[in-house]
């Protein structure tokens, strides 16, 4: 069994080093990253739509990394016959399920490709647009983003809270993600490989991308419904997505608690002062139940929130320290086609 995790980081190369052979007369190779998980019914109208669109780009050749992230279907069976047909397929199969975005990691890391683009198994980006993100990087941008022009595929509660969760991570957070922007872009070879040098167990892929920076582009597309299948995000895992980006890139949820205690002991200083004033002028009161347990219970459940958001980000200290790999590969099929 393969080890793989972050072991042999890549080292950005040196000053000047050229990072794409985009200007020096070679083809280009062209890296798909495709996690899949559960996948059997896309399988083979993935494998139609995309080699035809990435055979069409001018003085470019491809690969396609797709990491099996632990699927309990047919799906391995059916890339790996995939890539018997094509051998410019690689097939990283994962021990287990580890999740979207380790399984994109354990990708990046095997791609090798002057250009690289994560990209989903479902087609709901369409792969007529990656000719264009590799004509923006052609002209000379690291990171070429496919921002999504509108979202009518997905459910009305799904749009909404996706552009309140944008909203508010870029309010609290020290990074800001661009929104309507997923995980389908372009990046360099030079952008890829400072990405593999950070070390997070924890993984927010759209913060990491935000985070290197570099050179960057965008394009407009219109995404599609799935074209088989259903997704694997319910609910509750959306939710727990969202916590993730919310607490990876800042501190500002830990911060806020601090003024919520001054605010809170300020009114009760001042509450304080109120009562004092007005036992001296009408006497003493007798205070009434419904004053008593409602004070319990708001500074009870304030107490209890901000414990909560302490514990998020003490539970991800406590995972980071333990130093375990982001992932473990089972066995790569194939090498990559340079």
């Amino acid at each position: 069994m393969k080890h793989v995790a972050g072991e042999g980081m890549a080292l950005l190369p040196p000053a000047g080093t050229p990072t794409t052979s985009h200007d020096s007369g070679t083809k280009d190779l062209i890296s798909l990253v495709v996690p899949f998980y559960n996948e059997a019914a896309v399988v083979d109208a993935f494998f139609r739509a995309v080699p035809p669109v990435l055979q069409g780009i001018v003085d470019a050749d491809y690969e396609i990394v797709c990491v099996n992230d632990g699927s309990t279907d047919p799906t391995l069976g059916l890339l790996l016959s995939a890539r018997a047909d094509n051998p410019r397929i690689k097939v990283v199969d994962l021990s287990r399920n580890f999740g979207k975005e380790s399984a994109m990691t354990a990708g990046l890391d095997a791609a090798s490709g002057d250009a690289v683009i994560p990209f989903d198994a479902d087609l709901q980006d369409p792969p007529e647009a990656i000719p264009r993100l590799v004509a923006k990087w052609r002209e000379g941008f690291d990171v070429v983003l496919a921002i999504r022009a509108e979202r009518n595929t997905d459910a009305f509660l799904k749009r909404v809270s996706a552009g309140l969760f944008y909203r508010v991570h870029n309010v609290i957070s020290e990074i800001r993600i661009p929104e309507n922007a997923g995980d389908f872009r372009l990046m360099s070879r030079q952008a890829v490989d400072a990405l593999r040098q950070l070390p997070e167990n924890r993984r927010f892929m759209k913060g990491l991308f935000a985070w290197i920076g570099f050179k960057t582009a965008q394009i407009e597309y219109v995404r599609c419904a799935r074209c088989a299948g259903k997704t694997k995000f319910s609910a509750w895992k959306l939710w727990n997505f969202a916590l993730e980006g919310l607490t990876s890139f800042g501190t500002l949820p830990l911060r806020v608690w601090t003024y919520v205690g001054c605010g809170t002991a300020a009114f009760a200083i001042a509450y304080a002062g109120y009562l004092f004033l007005r036992t001296i002028v009408r006497g003493v009161d007798v205070p009434g139940y419904a004053s008593i347990i409602t004070a319990v219970l708001f500074l009870g459940g304030i107490q209890l929130i901000g414990i909560g958001v302490i514990g998020e980000y003490l539970g991800r200290i406590y995972i980071e320290s333990k130093r375990r790999p982001v992932y473990i590969v089972r066995k790569i099929h194939g090498q990559s086609s340079t």
